[in-house]
């Protein structure tokens, strides 16, 4: 569905239909997706430009528009590697990204496990994330639009700190999620019952506010321009107006550990 939202050609039939049903309940889904997406796109590009060469993208989902790897082939400097590790718990998910990075071959700098995020331990160990990402050496760990995937029972806070505690310094945390404190009445609204529809999924949704998620930021230094919506972080153009309307719908930020 959030191929769909994007524009590509990676969905099928029941995501095009619970996407419509969706964009009926929440008018300005589409655009927040593509922020989102956009958002991820420039945290990766200036991670790659900070000297970071390592990245683990946590509940990559299904392959889509402008994945983690293809924006680091595009961006990195000739002549230098990186390495990139997506992890997934869904293993329609894994197998569609395993042939997608066959498909660019890519296999030998890029990999896909498959893990429940919540297991730290487990995805931390896997042997092919360990075969290409070094622990003691900088990551840029990436939680984007994934967090408001897990209720409070499974104390997400404290989930990014046990992934952080385990970085190097001079590691990034980018992470961004749905959020509607700053929005309108009507939005909230919309958001509320956004929230409604993925409670009858298997991937039921939480919405929670700026105080909370910035929370999970203590400790590590905000990366500039700090704790902001989405549209707000590095733009490389003007937002237009029609975009601006997705703006109080999600906050993101990017951290970085000293």
């Amino acid at each position: 569905m959030y191929d769909w939202f994007l524009g590509g050609t990676q969905n099928w039939a029941v995501d095009r239909e619970f996407g419509r049903k969706v964009e009926r309940v929440w008018p300005h889904i589409r655009i927040v997706a593509k922020q989102n997406r956009q958002f991820m796109n420039r945290v990766v590009r200036h991670a790659l430009d900070a000297g970071i060469r390592q990245f683990v993208d946590l509940g990559s989902g299904e392959p889509t528009i402008g994945n983690v790897h293809e924006v680091v082939r595009r961006h990195l400097p000739r002549g230098q590697r990186a390495r990139v590790a997506y992890v997934d718990y869904e293993p329609i998910s894994v197998v569609h990204s395993t042939a997608m990075l066959d498909q660019d071959r890519a296999q030998d700098w890029a990999t896909v496990a498959q893990h429940d995020l919540r297991d730290v331990p487990g995805v931390l160990a896997d042997r092919d994330i360990r075969r290409l990402i070094d622990f003691s050496k900088p990551v840029c760990l990436l939680m984007i639009a994934v967090l408001h995937f897990l209720g409070d029972d499974d104390r997400p806070g404290d989930l990014v700190r046990a992934y952080r505690d385990e970085l190097a310094p001079g590691s990034w945390l980018g992470l961004s999620h749905i959020a509607s404190d700053e929005a309108e009445p009507v939005g909230k609204i919309q958001i509320e019952r956004f929230g409604e529809a993925y409670q009858k999924t298997t991937n039921p949704l939480w919405v929670r506010d700026r105080e909370e998620i910035e929370g999970w930021f203590d400790g590590w230094e905000l990366v500039r321009p700090g704790f902001v919506h989405l549209p707000d972080w590095r733009p490389e153009r003007r937002v237009t107006e029609t975009e601006a309307e997705g703006r109080p719908f999600a906050w993101c930020g990017v951290g970085e550990k000293h």
